[in-house]
């Protein structure tokens, strides 16, 4: 068994899509994962999952209960405990200074996108904010505020056409460590 994070894309956000945090532990517990619980109404999921099920057959696998469940689609990205260490181990931008930790984000994607399209959203980033692609994960630094940011889960899907979503740094570095 092992320990797995699940990010949801686009719940909870403006009163749209909304699942309650104890909805969604449930339906987890019934798709068959244990030890379930949430952190935060934006959809993160820490469960232990069989070692026989890869990331993208959960991430089906939630879904589709989702859809079943609710009547609309949720991108779901899943990572390994160990993956979400190392990918906080390997921020290029991050220092370990406390201040910096508002301007810090990592967009979690469904697979790695191809290079052509890595250079693509490189050339088309013409602003103060920084990114780095890094196989399924995307390092943003922001000057400002995210949301006034062009570096949107948007922007990255549509230049690098897969499915993304974005956590800021503090929450990652509380899934990692709730997750280990």
């Amino acid at each position: 068994m092992g320990k797995k994070v699940a990010i949801l894309r686009g719940i909870n956000v403006g009163g749209k899509r909304k699942i309650l945090m104890a909805d969604l532990k449930d339906l987890f517990a019934d798709a068959g994962f244990t030890n379930c619980s949430t952190y935060i109404q934006s959809g993160n999921v820490l469960f232990t999952a069989a070692n026989d099920l890869s990331e993208t057959e959960i991430s089906k696998k939630i879904s589709a209960a989702i859809l079943v469940k609710y009547g609309f689609d949720v991108p779901v990205i899943v990572r390994s405990a160990n993956e979400l260490k190392a990918a906080i181990k390997n921020n290029p931008f991050y220092t370990g200074d406390e201040a910096e930790l508002n301007q810090l984000h990592l967009t979690f994607l469904n697979t790695a996108p191809e290079q052509d399209h890595i250079q693509k959203a490189e050339s088309a980033n013409s602003g103060e904010d920084k990114f780095i692609v890094a196989n399924r994960d995307i390092y943003v630094f922001c000057q400002g505020k995210y949301h006034q940011s062009k570096l949107s889960n948007t922007f990255f899907e549509n230049n690098l056409k897969v499915t993304a979503t974005t956590r800021n740094w503090k929450t990652v570095l509380k899934l990692c460590e709730l997750a280990n």
